[in-house]
């Protein structure tokens, strides 16, 4: 695991967590229980805050960082995809960060929300619960339906098992 202090700030990491050693996880973040930080993920809580809700993945080469003094946090169950970006403020439970995706500073994302694959959010956007944003600059595109749910529900499930199974199953060659 690649976690590291930083000054007086330091990780805490919930239960059946996965961290990959290739991941950086510095200062201070906390990580709730069934998390998965992925390969090349980088969150960044040296002189900001950031919060992990119980049952979210960080994909690969994702990076949250917060500005000096500041709070980033994901509520639960929260998928951010490989290669996002995230200086945001509030992503509340079961919100979808799609690959690639840039979200700025005091971005709050709603519940159940999914953000398309290389979205940009700008600074200071409040994107209501249950939408489904796209685009460069963002625009809402649609309403979030159950089968939304269900994929998302299946989807961050796997991660949760993955997390799991991860300190068993990976073996360096």
């Amino acid at each position: 695991m690649a976690v590291y202090q930083y000054g007086q700030r330091i990780p805490q990491i919930g239960r059946d967590s996965y961290i990959s050693d290739s991941a950086r996880v510095i200062g201070d973040v906390t990580i709730g229980d069934n998390c998965y930080i992925g390969h090349g993920a980088i969150v960044r809580g040296d002189y900001g805050k950031i919060i992990i809700g119980t049952g979210s993945a960080i994909e690969e080469n994702a990076i949250l960082h917060i500005r000096p003094n500041g709070i980033l946090e994901l509520e639960d169950r929260i998928t951010v995809g490989h290669g996002a970006i995230i200086h945001g403020k509030l992503i509340k439970s079961h919100a979808v960060i799609g690959i690639g995706s840039v979200i700025g500073f005091d971005v709050v994302i709603g519940a159940w929300s999914i953000i398309a694959e290389g979205c940009v959010v700008p600074q200071k956007t409040i994107i209501p619960d249950e939408k489904i944003t796209g685009g460069v600059p963002f625009k809402i595109i649609g309403d979030v339906q159950q089968k939304h749910k269900d994929f998302w529900t299946y989807g961050k499930q796997l991660y949760i098992d993955l997390a799991k199974e991860y300190p068993e199953k990976l073996k360096r060659l």
